[in-house]
């Protein structure tokens, strides 16, 4: 019996040894199919990864891949900026809501800045028991497993990739830490391809914006039309929530706006920078790009000032050589934003070129345009006293000697009248003709005396029905005072008015005069006058102004009876007719 249940028992243990070995096998199979599926879950999303160009859908597919990859509840990828802090943080795991009630992403700090400081793999079973951990903000879903890993893009730190809460395990393995660490090699390609294509994108928008901005510069278009194009193009290639140029103030140490465009441009476009403005200043004195990442609490902007509110980051280009910047290109941001980068600023400096090139032909064509109207008015001037002059003395010369040939006492008095009359008009053409000549020199058209007393009596047509007559002689544009010249115009509004509200005039005739070291300002009409119990407010300020110039005012009947005639005479120096004949 003895021999027969050994017998039995040898019989068996071949068996038991056949399971355990097929059981073995089967674990190992089921292992090796584990690990090709993970190398073709891992091999798909390197693809998966590589296809994308567009950088921020690249990061979010390196993401989305790694939570796939080792199972994990949570994962993200952190962008380390040039301050070595998160300048950028992307989730998945986490709901909107959810990420709304934590508030603030992650600047680096606790477990998340351990990486950016030694950036190497880092495997933890329980987050909480990390010296550098301490602990989650309010409303942050618990987490306990860890794996991180850096990604490269050729030798510099990209960012980190960060996993947590492994579903299948209580904790993340050196294999997950391994899958994680190729699929961070893979991301980098991917991250350096996407820069390079968005780089070169960039690169064909600079250029299509600066052959529009040679295109229009060619057509010989307005400078604000030009500017407004230049600001346009490059806030919208950089994403910039501002545009502005400013100008320097000849004679002054400030800049004004020459264009404003985007957030704030109403309250921004009326502003005065100093051009002891330490960012400023120093845009206008670099050849390179002045950056900075929050403006309104820039140490080189002093107190700040209201022509920065609102903006955060802000990049400052000079227009044209340091040094010699005849102004600056500001672009700035919300606060909050990404702040400048080199790729941002990189074409700056030659885009704004061609703003500095825009005005100096905006400046040289204002001077030629400057040019040819002077020219244009020695012509005029030349002209008037090579013919007119010369036809109407001629004339008032025959007119003299026919009044030897004249019997009859009327026709002796008329033709008499009549050469008085070339006279005076003789007087007006040499006036107009040296105010010809001197226009234009420090004195805009339409802005001197004698423009603003014409656009006066013109103005006053609709307050009589009719246009009173109106002759200047002498050099008012440059014998009288700006001062002297404000009271004039300020005297004749006020003495239109009256003849206007009170006369009943039917005729008005006023006449302007600079001669002798006097301006003499006359208005007659052939109204009712003044009557006895007259208020007379007006007149007082009239003559105050007179008094306070040291000269006086006459009120009294027009010579050929009735109606009114003002005359108002202050002196002036007079430096003689330099009109010859």
């Amino acid at each position: 019996m003895s021999g027969d249940g050994s017998e039995v028992s040898h019989q068996y243990l071949p068996k038991l040894r056949l399971d355990d070995l097929l059981d073995e096998l089967q674990a190992r199979i089921d292992a090796a199919r584990g690990t090709q599926d993970r190398v073709h879950s891992l091999l798909e999303a390197v693809l998966s990864v590589g296809r994308e160009l567009d950088l921020p859908q690249v990061l979010r597919s390196i993401v989305e891949a790694a939570v796939v990859l080792v199972d994990a509840e949570y994962g993200a990828l952190g962008v380390i900026g040039d301050d070595r802090n998160l300048s950028e943080f992307l989730t998945v795991g986490i709901g909107d809501e959810q990420r709304a009630e934590i508030g603030a992403l992650p600047s680096g700090h606790g477990i998340l800045g351990e990486l950016i400081r030694h950036p190497v793999p880092l495997l933890l079973p329980e987050l909480s028991e990390h010296p550098a951990s301490y602990g989650f903000p309010a409303h942050h879903p618990p987490m306990h497993s860890f794996v991180g890993v850096p990604i490269r893009v050729r030798d510099e730190v990209f960012g980190n990739l960060y996993l947590t809460e492994k579903r299948s395990a209580r904790e993340f393995d050196e294999e997950d830490e391994s899958v994680l660490s190729t699929l961070a090699v893979a991301a980098g390609v991917a991250i350096e391809n996407a820069r390079l294509y968005e780089e070169t994108r960039l690169r064909e928008r600079w250029q299509r914006a600066s052959g529009k901005v040679t295109s229009i510069l060619l057509t010989g278009a307005p400078s604000a039309e030009v500017l407004e194009l230049i600001v346009d193009e490059a806030r919208k290639i950089v994403f910039a929530d501002m545009g502005m140029i400013v100008e320097r103030v000849p004679g002054e140490e400030a800049l004004r706006p020459a264009l404003a465009v985007g957030l704030g441009a109403d309250e921004r476009s009326g502003l005065v920078m100093s051009a002891q403005d330490g960012f400023v200043g120093a845009a206008l004195s670099s050849a390179e790009p002045v950056v900075s990442t929050d403006i309104e609490h820039d140490t080189r902007t002093g107190e700040g000032g209201s022509q920065w509110a609102g903006l955060g980051p802000v990049v400052a280009v000079p227009l044209g050589a340091s040094g010699k910047a005849r102004g600056v290109l500001l672009l700035g941001r919300v606060p909050g934003a990404r702040p400048f980068d080199d790729v941002d600023t990189g074409p700056l400096l030659g885009f704004a070129d061609q703003a500095a090139l825009a005005l100096e032909l905006a400046e040289r064509r204002r001077d030629a345009d400057q040019i040819t109207l002077l020219q244009d008015r020695d012509r005029i001037a030349r002209d008037l006293h090579d013919l007119a002059i010369q036809r109407l003395f001629a004339a008032g010369m025959t007119l003299q000697s026919a009044q030897r040939f004249m019997e009859h006492p009327e026709g002796v008095e008329r033709l008499a009248r009549t050469v008085d009359d070339l006279d005076d008009t003789i007087k007006i053409i040499r006036s107009t003709i040296f105010g010809l000549r001197t226009h234009g020199g420090g004195v805009r058209e339409g802005n001197g005396l004698r423009g603003r007393v014409s656009e006066m009596v013109k103005a006053s047509t609709t307050l009589f029905g009719f246009a009173p007559a109106l002759r200047i002689e002498g050099l008012v544009e440059t014998d009288v005072p700006g001062d002297t010249a404000d009271h004039t115009v300020a005297v004749l509004g006020e003495a239109l008015s009256n003849a206007a509200r009170h006369s009943g005039a039917r005729t008005v005739d006023v006449r302007l005069q600079c001669a002798g070291g006097e301006l003499t300002l006359t208005v007659v009409d052939d109204g009712c006058g003044v009557p006895v119990d007259a208020a007379r407010s007006g007149l007082k300020n009239l003559e105050e102004r007179a008094t306070a110039l040291g000269g006086t005012l006459t009120l009294g009947e027009r010579p050929e009876g009735g109606g009114t005639r003002l005359v108002w005479r202050v002196p002036v120096s007079a430096e003689g007719d330099p009109v010859a004949d």
